[in-house]
């Protein structure tokens, strides 16, 4: 299977570089992979699609603001810092602009010398092993000092921090959003678990890997990026109870989806359970659990739309694209979402 399969024409003007007004006020392709039928809504739509019995799992994850912008000690030299991976209480694998300043040794300081910063060690890819120091809590020194780390196609600054956070976002340790959660009010949600629609949240934090290109020309060479997942026997108990009594699991976002895919067995049960996964799903994955999918418009020839054409087919889902290039769709993290069962 060829990546190039994956590509369409994406207009620049289509990507989308800040949140709408209202979460839920976004648009909402809807596309039944039964009748092959499109509909356009809007998000808040989305409850007329939701069937009492059915369930809803949200990935609770929560963006780190892990883009720091300090001077190296003693020149002035302005750095960028991108917190990758926790190793140990203060120390962290970072990615660093420019990489030839940060030479094992070098030192850094951000804000008014809030927080420093020493190259202890260099990692795979480039990266380097960094050693905070500080006074407090590290957390709330970042959650002042950081910037949310927004994916590259986005070259406007974001007002409101807590626009690239879903509302009922709480495990701390994302690289990046888990964007189609994004659409999701907390009035909405109350209507969703009103009209007897069971919700179950997963953890799956995003690495930074799901914005880099697939460069293998063939699908099944690309090797998939791993992120760390927890499910909790509380949630495991919701979504077996609905799948158990006719309801269907609805993953909202490729990262649930992912989750979902990686715990579940064959009688398609999940477990509590937490682990790392690099699991890869494109055309030809036979679902075992996921029966409908909340997602939003995804980047040519990326994982993220072979994970979609998988679920609903190839024809159908390039297809669907096309359609949302015409009518205008708005594209990527702060973009349009798409309801596919």
């Amino acid at each position: 299977m060829k990546v190039k399969d994956f590509y369409f024409d994406l207009p620049k003007e289509l990507i989308a570089q800040h949140p709408v007004e209202k979460r839920d006020e976004s648009r909402l392709m809807v596309v039944n992979k039964t009748s092959k039928e499109i509909e356009h809504k809007h998000f808040k739509n989305i409850i007329e699609y939701l069937n009492p019995g059915d369930c809803l799992v949200l990935n609770d994850t929560r963006v780190l603001p892990a883009r720091l912008l300090g001077v190296r000690e003693g020149t002035g030299g302005k750095m960028e810092f991108l917190l990758l991976r926790r190793i140990d209480i203060n120390q962290w694998e970072t990615l660093v602009k420019p990489g030839k300043k940060a030479v094992i040794g070098s030192r850094f300081i951000f804000g008014n010398g809030e927080l420093k910063a020493k190259v202890i060690s260099f990692s795979d890819g480039g990266s380097r092993i960094v050693e905070f120091e500080y006074d407090g809590i590290f957390e709330e020194v970042l959650d002042r000092l950081g910037e949310m780390p927004l994916p590259p196609y986005i070259t406007e600054k974001l007002k409101d921090k807590e626009r690239y956070q879903t509302v009922f976002s709480k495990e701390v340790g994302s690289a990046a959003a888990p964007t189609a959660g994004l659409h999701f009010t907390n009035d909405l949600l109350e209507q969703i678990k009103a009209k007897g629609i069971a919700i179950a949240f997963v953890t799956l934090h995003v690495g930074l890997g799901t914005f880099r290109p697939v460069k293998a020309e063939v699908v099944e060479e690309h090797e998939m990026h791993s992120e760390h997942y927890m499910l909790s026997a509380q949630a495991a108990n919701t979504i077996n109870k609905a799948k158990e009594n006719g309801g269907r699991v609805i993953a909202v976002g490729t990262t649930s989806n992912r989750t979902l895919e990686s715990i579940a067995d064959e009688n398609a049960r999940v477990c509590e359970k937490s682990g790392w996964t690099d699991i890869f799903i494109y055309p030809g994955y036979k679902f075992k659990i996921v029966d409908a999918l909340i997602t939003n418009f995804h980047l040519p020839e990326s994982t993220l739309i072979m994970l979609v054409s998988a679920f609903a087919g190839q024809d159908l889902v390039m297809g669907a694209y096309d359609t949302a290039v015409k009518e205008k769709y708005r594209f990527f993290s702060f973009g349009d979402a798409m309801f596919l069962y």
